[in-house]
């Protein structure tokens, strides 16, 4: 795994999410963002995976995986909670047991799983419990939901080999799949439909992209 260096956004009151950003590795190439329903992502391309993570806010998660090559869809939503078709509000009260998660359904043949986890340490802050930055709350848990034996397996083994480079112990849980919800249509797609007006994008979600190199 690359080497990583840790470097501390500043935090804008009021506007969420400002978490511990690791830097990017060098020669990657972003592809446009991907404009996709949640219906159409839904649908698995033969050959294709599907994992789901969280890493705080969605959103922020989303705008990254969405420009990878191989990645088909990048889908935020909840998983994990204990209450059917939860919708934002409820699972932001913190009672309903989810997370805020993006499902990923992606090409093994393009972007192999340990890629995908690798830029899922890159891309935000593993060692605080229940927050990223600003984000505080079980919701903003930092979890990889897998969908097997083998990416339970890689999982475990990828958690080990990124904490050589965490100073603070890796906090992030390892769970099965559950039940994914699709978050309301308001929230998919997020940062590249609100980019230009938002100020939690311009303040947190973009610095992000631009310390992993991506399109912001």
């Amino acid at each position: 795994m690359r080497s990583l260096a840790l470097s501390v956004l500043v935090c804008l009151a009021g506007l969420g999410l400002a978490a511990c950003e690791p830097s990017n590795a060098e020669g990657r190439e972003p592809k446009p963002a991907m404009k996709k329903s949640p219906t159409d992502a839904r649908e698995v391309p033969e050959g294709h995976e599907t994992i789901t993570l969280g890493g705080g806010c969605f959103w922020c998660v989303e705008a990254v995986y969405q420009q990878l090559k191989g990645v088909h869809s990048a889908t935020s939503g909840y998983m994990g909670g204990h209450i059917e078709n939860p919708t934002y509000e409820q699972v932001c009260s913190k009672t309903s047991g989810h997370v805020e998660v993006v499902e990923l359904k992606f090409d093994p043949a393009v972007i192999p799983l340990e890629e995908i986890l690798s830029w899922f340490w890159e891309l935000h802050d593993p060692t605080t419990k229940d927050r990223q930055g600003a984000d505080v709350g079980p919701q903003y848990r930092s979890v990889i939901f897998y969908a097997d034996d083998r990416q339970k397996k890689i999982a475990e083994a990828s958690m080990k080999a990124a904490q050589e480079h965490f100073k603070d112990p890796i906090v992030t849980e390892i769970r099965k799949a559950a039940t994914f919800y699709p978050a309301e249509a308001e929230h998919q797609d997020f940062y590249f439909l609100n980019k230009r007006n938002n100020g939690y994008c311009r303040a947190v979600i973009q610095p992000k992209l631009k310390k992993l190199k991506l399109k912001d």
